[in-house]
């Protein structure tokens, strides 16, 4: 049998057994949905080449690899163990899986990959300020630049929120439901802060990387070490609940100066098995003789945790990664230039801040409607048993798929506000300001 279509001159009259062919004004053939896969492959294809052929080839791929992998661990890190509890009202309330089955800490060590963001943010920072200076920019104007990098999707997630809030309750949300939501919104945003305030000390931590090399991060690991002792230690009691605040900048800063060394080249292989080797030592020491918490991450009801201000047991384990990822370099690197693996990277490290500031939302989005139906599991039930996990993975996809959909409409809130004018931009720092107040329990 011919499978020639027929042409003009050899098609067949029409009778009840043959109808003509639709002409090019007629209607076009159903296409079927193996073809409709097909066509859908061929064009993701040709974008993720596209991706890849755009790259510059002086673009470091596994410091951008490294960037995306950890930054994907925060929303999978919230999303796989915060929860939610109902009252009889529908009112919710926070919790988190690792409350009921401490068993599942280690996954925290997993998941918290902070250490890593630091490593990479030092790295790409020195950088950047090398070409900034090239160009002819002041320190200056490239650390404001950097910070409205920063500061303008915080305030568009803020300024956001403090419209809808009224919206929301004016639709039967509760006010106790909305400061839940509130408070999962402002939970990631500390890093934006902490992170501001080390990238300003860049050019000081290039400085002490050249004289140095990495011996430069260890007065940040004996500083968090010695307020350790002093609020974990014999004089504990004595001890004022601030002085851990002298923690943050430290804890923080220790992976972010390896990255500055790593990019000044003062940081190599033998030092990488250092950092890996001792950190894995120093990490088991604190949690089999010092009795650190297992959890890297906050957990409600207990009275000690390591990630907020950070502890020791972070910089252990910061010191463990960092090193994995600087031995790991050239296997990453080699890995993405396989443009299916790298067009992933690159879109995630363009959207990163949408992704940091609206995964707690798109859950939030998520669990409110199912408030008013009652306890669904995985999602509004209380996370009490290890059953409550295969569900959650289930509504994972879910938030993924919701906070895509949110990311289209707030990932403009990264670029440069354009034609936003100084009334507009005072609006939404009030906005942002009054949100503050309401998630912080003044408003």
């Amino acid at each position: 049998m011919s499978t020639e279509h027929p042409t003009s001159a050899t098609r067949p009259t029409a009778t009840a057994h043959h109808r003509p062919t639709p002409g090019p004004s007629g209607p076009r053939p159903a296409i079927g949905p193996r073809a409709a896969l097909r066509s859908l492959r061929t064009r993701a294809g040709v974008a993720v080449r596209a991706v890849d052929a755009r790259t510059p080839a002086h673009r470091d791929r596994a410091i951008d690899g490294l960037r995306a992998l950890a930054l994907l661990s925060v929303p999978t890190g919230h999303w796989l163990i915060g929860g939610f509890t109902r009252d009889t009202d529908g009112t919710l309330h926070n919790t988190s899986l690792l409350t009921a089955v401490g068993s599942l800490a280690p996954a925290s060590w997993l998941l918290q990959m902070l250490g890593i963001f630091f490593l990479v943010g030092g790295h790409a920072s020195v950088l950047s300020l090398r070409r900034a200076r090239a160009r002819g920019d002041s320190t200056a104007q490239w650390l404001g630049g950097r910070i409205a990098r920063l500061g303008r999707p915080v305030l568009g997630v803020t300024a956001v929120w403090a419209a809808l809030v009224p919206l929301l309750h004016g639709l039967g949300v509760s006010t106790a439901t909305l400061r839940t939501g509130a408070t999962l919104v402002i939970q990631p945003l500390w890093f934006v802060g902490i992170y501001a305030v080390v990238t300003a000390l860049t050019p000081y931590c290039a400085a002490a990387a050249r004289r140095m090399g990495a011996w430069s991060a260890l007065p940040l690991l004996v500083s968090v070490a010695a307020v350790d002792f002093l609020r974990y230690g014999p004089f504990a009691a004595a001890v004022p609940p601030w002085l851990s605040l002298l923690n943050l900048v430290p804890g923080w800063l220790f992976g972010y100066q390896l990255g500055v060394c790593w990019a000044e080249r003062r940081l190599g292989r033998r030092t990488a098995w250092t950092l890996l080797l001792g950190g894995a030592a120093l990490f088991a020491a604190l949690l089999l003789f010092f009795h650190y918490p297992a959890s890297m991450v906050g957990v409600p009801g207990q009275d000690r945790t390591n990630s907020h201000p950070p502890s020791l047991l972070v910089l252990a384990l910061a010191a463990t990664q960092s090193g994995a990822a600087v031995l790991l370099r050239d296997k990453v690197a080699a890995l993405l230039r396989r443009p299916a693996l790298w067009a992933p990277v690159v879109l995630i490290n363009v959207c990163a801040m949408t992704i940091l500031c609206w995964h707690q939302t798109a859950m939030f989005a998520t669990a409110v409607p199912a408030s008013f139906v009652g306890a669904v599991p995985g999602l509004t039930a209380v996370p009490d048993t290890l059953g409550w996990l295969p569900a959650r993975l289930a509504w994972m996809a879910v938030f993924a798929v919701v906070l895509v959909l949110i990311g289209r409409v707030t990932r403009r809130f990264e670029a440069p506000w354009t034609g936003v004018g100084r009334t507009r931009r005072a609006a939404a720092a009030v906005l942002a300001a009054g949100f503050a107040l309401f998630a912080l329990g003044y408003a």
